[in-house]
């Protein structure tokens, strides 16, 4: 294949998914009466991350700088403004499994005990070679048990194994990236079998890693141990139960035409180039993702690197306080809106209460089926 053919080739996966976007401006009517925004961050939480070399970790002193850093201002940055149910913006902080360190999970654990977020299962595998299933399989039971020492994950109802969401590193999940940063096709088989309850990797655009499916919440249709079998899928529905894990939960993806007629793509993602504002609030809300049958509860999965030093000032900053007090102030103002602010855990729970016909306020379904293996022991914001 040609240099030419081949960067064809490219972006044609990358830009598959796009023609979904007009149909589903076309079918997805807006709905005109009353709405529940439930919104949950997916950090890709990454202490180690150093920009000019990606491959290489930062020392362990600089970490635990940066993390205590984090957990320092975070709360006096996101406290003031609160949603409907009187809690707080919180991250859900996926952290790599790969770069696990004690002394690190203890500190971030006792974050979110207080109430600021909750941990869940990342993982970076096949960067340099194509990794095993066997090896996976390793580090995902390794990780998370290591989670449940330090209070961490939840179960389903409250009794048996424990439960975890999931990102996968690079987005390449189930070898989606064309064999890069993978390597094993059966993960989603993995993931199930490990305990995984949701993934939210998706969207993964501009990487190759992209589907065609988007603006869902669904079941995998296809077989688990076939590669990126997400890329079929049944989408969750009113009185439907879902039977297959874990289930997939994608955020908003779009075009963003606030440039001109050539759009830049709307993927969700918070950064300083790319940070939160009303006007995105309003694309993430026209990709109307509900559970069908629901859809005055519209589910808005948003993600970022909250440790790219780089960002610091979109998640602890002037940036994020001004769009904090935006959307504060556009929620008061707004006779039809309602906010709800929730981890991953959450966002699972309430669209498994919405699959059960459940009524009323999404928020009061926060520990609907999954409940944390160990409950807060700080903060209570109701």
């Amino acid at each position: 294949m040609t240099m030419r053919r081949q960067q064809v080739a490219k972006a044609f996966r990358t830009l598959r998914w796009t023609p979904s976007v007009p149909w589903q401006r076309f079918t997805r009517r807006e709905w005109r009466g009353n709405v529940h925004l439930i919104i949950a961050v997916a950090d890709h939480f990454e202490p180690s991350y150093v920009p000019a070399v990606p491959s290489r970790f930062a020392p362990l002193d600089e970490q635990e700088r940066r993390l205590e850093e984090w957990c320092f201002r975070y709360p006096a940055t996101n406290e003031p403004w609160r949603d409907s149910d009187g809690f707080p913006l919180r991250h859900t902080y996926f952290f790599p499994a790969e770069q696990y360190h004690s002394s690190l999970m203890e500190r971030l654990a006792d974050h979110c005990g207080s109430g600021w977020g909750e941990v869940e299962v990342h993982l970076h595998h096949g960067v340099e070679k194509p990794d095993t299933s066997g090896n996976t399989r390793r580090m995902l039971e390794s990780f998370r048990d290591a989670l449940v020492e330090h209070g961490c994950l939840s179960r389903y109802d409250g009794v048996g194994p424990a439960r975890y969401a999931f990102v996968h590193g690079n987005f390449a999940l189930a070898n989606s990236r064309g064999g890069s940063c993978c390597g094993v096709d059966d993960e989603v088989q993995i993931l199930a079998e490990t305990g995984c309850y949701a993934d939210l990797t998706l969207p993964a655009a501009p990487s190759p890693a992209q589907i065609g499916k988007i603006n869902a919440l669904y079941e995998c249709a296809l077989p688990l141990d076939r590669r990126a079998p997400h890329r079929r899928g049944i989408d969750l529905r009113v009185g439907r139960p879902p039977s297959v894990f874990p289930l997939m939960i994608q955020g908003p993806l779009g075009l963003n035409f606030a440039r001109g007629v050539v759009p830049r793509i709307e993927n969700s993602e918070i950064s300083a180039r790319n940070p939160v504002t009303l006007r995105r609030l309003r694309l993430w809300e026209q990709a109307h993702i509900t559970v069908k049958g629901k859809p005055e509860w519209i589910f808005i999965k948003l993600h970022c690197h909250g440790m790219d030093p780089r960002d610091k000032d979109a998640m602890l900053g002037p940036v994020r306080q001004r769009f904090m007090r935006e959307l504060s102030d556009f929620a008061h103002a707004s006779p039809r809106h309602r906010l709800h602010f929730v981890t991953a855990r959450e966002m699972t729970n309430i669209a498994l209460a919405a699959v059960d016909g459940k009524e009323g306020s999404p928020g009061a379904y926060r520990d609907y089926r999954l409940k944390l293996i160990a409950p807060r022991t700080g903060v209570q914001w109701q």
